[in-house]
């Protein structure tokens, strides 16, 4: 379903809840971080470092420094693959779904603020 929205709303949304996740959350993500995050849970798996950095343009260990950060935070895990060592799959974990349901229903409430 197509959201309509003029260019003016959709920046109060994002600085909205920017704002609110800054202050709000114990995760404040870089955006970076967030798009690795939303790859991992939106896009169906399997997803690797080199995967990922292949996506985003950017380098592996780019990706790497952002999943030790979100691997601190149990957002997301890592493990070596049993059939390519040299692989590594990124995993989901319970506590990134928690952040991203939750950040979903802090996007839903702050759309609902919108001015029209």
């Amino acid at each position: 379903m197509p959201v309509d929205i003029r260019s003016s709303q959709a920046l109060r949304l994002w600085h909205d809840v920017s704002l609110a996740v800054v202050r709000e959350h114990d995760a404040d993500l870089s955006p970076r971080q967030i798009t690795v995050l939303l790859t991992v849970y939106l896009e169906p798996p399997p997803h690797t470092v080199r995967g990922l950095a292949e996506k985003l343009g950017v380098t592996k260990p780019a990706i790497t420094r952002a999943l030790d950060t979100m691997g601190e935070m149990r957002l997301l895990s890592r493990r070596r693959d049993e059939k390519d060592k040299r692989n590594v799959i990124v995993q989901r974990t319970v506590e990134g779904a928690l952040y991203l349901e939750k950040l979903a229903d802090l996007i839903v409430a702050k759309a609902k603020d919108l001015p029209r």
